[in-house]
């Protein structure tokens, strides 16, 4: 299963490391990343392969909220195709 997540919050040191590194303890595969500071926010967008993933979508969800909290951004993960489905006409 593919997902995709989104990190938005005000930029700080350590945001990519700690998501990166939180995933990697998950066993997610990144597969794509695109990310850019505007105006001092930062925004990430990722594409995740969760194939070798041994935790449940909700753990994970649970997991990547809390790492989120703890680097003061919003962390969000969704079903690659619920993300499809809510962004075709």
């Amino acid at each position: 299963m593919r997902a995709i997540l989104t990190v938005i919050g005000k930029d700080n040191v350590g945001i990519i490391a700690g998501v990166s590194q939180k995933l990697a303890d998950l066993n997610v595969n990144i597969l794509d990343v695109s990310q850019t500071i505007m105006n001092g926010y930062f925004t990430m967008m990722m594409i995740l392969d969760l194939e070798k993933v041994t935790e449940s979508f909700d753990d994970i969800k649970t997991a990547l909220s809390a790492k989120g909290d703890e680097l003061h951004v919003q962390i969000k993960i969704q079903r690659e195709e619920i993300f499809k489905s809510m962004h075709s006409l």
